[in-house]
């Protein structure tokens, strides 16, 4: 299916409905904000200010909710009053995302608006984000799972026709390491780093991770940093802000995320990057199932096993092994 014929899809969902979304101003939430103001009856574009954030993030929200003429409410939730978060567990994400959708659907209802969706894509689900088991908790729509589109389609479109969007927009915190307390001191100082690197390169991503007294930097565009001994100056500044060493990941942050199987003799293998859970993903599966036990699904052309696992077999091409296992995709309920 083409890119046109994708974004076609997502319209005909919004389509003469009360449309309200989590909105962030990156590019999927941007989008599709894009997209329900040509064709949804109403819009309703809603921030969560969790105090954690890239330091432009309201900012750049309240800018192109304005350009898209939608309505925009911004709420604010101090994260850093919630104990449980600041202690950083391995679910953090999980944690967050239940906090901030539980109050996007609270002022949706509140606001009349019956369709509650966000940006979540087809090529999410092949990464480790729990935080799409809050997505299903909360009964959000998903319209480009539904439409299979990529985070690649994503951009791609809206490059084409000049959408701008912002390229920063994850909370702060996931730069620190899980199980080590989150704090105002530290969030300040990864917000100031990763600011002097975009003020002072042509970088439009940067991380600054942080290890005790380590800071790692990621960017999509490691030339600028090397660029006219670039690298040299920000370790001063990032020193002088207190890490005692500054490092360089040599692999370029690429947000153009896609799905490539690795198909062969109409067979694929894909692993997943976390553990399945099999009663969960049962619960979604209506028909076709051949058998089952606690770590194995059997189903007419694919096996989904507990271990992340997922073999399609029979499969005449390669567009029908990528349009089976997207289909499974959305019927896999993850372990967090």
């Amino acid at each position: 299916m083409d890119l046109e014929n994708k974004i076609d899809i997502v319209k005909n969902i919004l389509k003469g409905k009360k449309v309200a979304i989590g909105f962030s101003g990156g590019a999927d939430s941007t989008l599709i904000a894009y997209l329900s103001s040509k064709v949804a009856e109403d819009t309703l574009a809603i921030t969560i200010n969790n105090h954690l954030l890239p330091s432009d993030f309201i900012e750049n929200t309240k800018k192109t909710a304005e350009s898209f003429g939608i309505r925009h409410e911004i709420v604010d939730i101090d994260f850093y009053e919630d104990e449980d978060f600041l202690k950083n567990s391995p679910k953090r994400c999980f944690t967050c995302r239940d906090l901030m959708y539980s109050t996007i659907k609270q002022v949706a209802c509140e606001n009349d608006f019956d369709f509650i969706c966000d940006g979540n894509n087809i090529s999410d689900l092949v990464q480790d984000r729990p935080g799409i088991l809050i997505t299903y908790k909360n009964g959000f729509k998903t319209p480009f799972i539904e439409a299979r589109l990529t985070s690649k389609d994503i951009h791609e479109y809206l490059d084409k026709n000049n959408i701008g969007y912002s390229r920063s927009t994850t909370c702060l915190a996931t730069r620190i390491p899980t199980d080590t307390q989150i704090t105002p001191e530290k969030i300040a100082k990864i917000s100031y780093g990763e600011d002097y690197i975009l003020d002072n390169t042509n970088c439009e991503i940067a991380k600054l991770r942080t290890f005790g007294e380590t800071g790692i930097i990621e960017v999509d565009n490691i030339d600028e940093i090397l660029h006219e001994d670039k690298f040299r100056q920000i370790n001063d500044e990032l020193k002088g802000q207190g890490f005692k060493k500054v490092a360089l990941n040599l692999e370029e942050i690429d947000d153009n995320e896609y799905i490539k199987l690795d198909y062969n003799d109409e067979s694929f293998s894909y692993q997943l990057p976390f553990t399945i859970n099999i009663e969960n993903t049962l619960k979604e599966i209506t028909d076709d199932v051949i058998s089952k036990s606690d770590k194995k699904i059997e189903l007419e052309k694919i096996s989904i096993f507990e271990s992340g696992l997922i073999e399609g077999h029979d499969l005449e091409s390669y567009d029908i092994a990528l349009n089976m296992f997207m289909d499974t995709l959305t019927k896999i309920r993850r372990n967090i």
